[in-house]
């Protein structure tokens, strides 16, 4: 197994710093927004994307936490039940923009499940999708309003992110599988489309 890191603490300090200034640009003002993590690692760069918003506007922003484990399009398949952590968002959605925060999109899945997640919350006025790593290999007509690196990457490869919250450290790095299976890795543990619990995505 080889190991790529390819974003390093200040890359991803600096990536996050740069999307909080498109997101406002694009909103013209932060008093509308409502930042929305999707669980794992979505969840912290939606905290971190909020402090740099309020940084540059001087306002806060209602940062949540989305569950999307039941909405899930491969619920019947799964050999084990996936963990609920639970939706939690401070405020009325109805008539916001919200951001949802990911860190990688791959198949476009989760994004789907998210969306349906949320809708079933409210009715806002814009959903918008902020993601770390967007790497390709699309399977639904999703894409990104905010990227923080474009990544190709062969369905071979794996993108792991680890983040200080979950992983005590940040980075993002590109794993080369060998058979199809990272050295170390059972196959039960890989390619969760919600992210592993090592973070990260096949």
């Amino acid at each position: 197994m080889a190991i790529k890191i390819v974003m390093s603490q200040e890359d991803i300090r600096r990536t996050l710093a740069r999307i909080a200034h498109e997101i406002i640009e694009r909103n013209r003002t932060a008093d509308n927004l409502v930042l929305v993590g999707i669980y794992t690692r979505g969840v912290p760069l939606a905290t971190r994307l909020g402090t740099c918003i309020a940084g540059f506007e001087g306002t806060a922003i209602p940062i949540g936490s989305l569950d999307i484990s039941l909405h899930r399009d491969d619920l019947s398949s799964l050999t084990r039940q996936p963990l609920l952590h639970g939706t939690d968002i401070p405020v009325d959605i109805n008539g916001k923009a919200v951001i949802l925060v990911d860190d990688v999109l791959y198949t476009g899945r989760s994004a789907r499940a998210a969306m349906d997640a949320l809708i079933e919350l409210g009715r806002p006025q814009s959903i918008q999708l902020a993601v770390l790593i967007d790497r390709g290999h699309r399977e639904m007509p999703i894409r990104t309003d905010y990227v923080g690196k474009n990544m190709p990457s062969s369905r071979d490869e794996q993108v792991r992110v680890r983040l200080q919250e979950t992983d005590s450290i940040d980075e993002v790095a590109i794993i080369t599988m060998t058979n199809g299976i990272p050295a170390g890795n059972k196959p039960d543990n890989i390619g969760r489309s919600n992210g592993s619990k090592d973070g990260t995505r096949q």
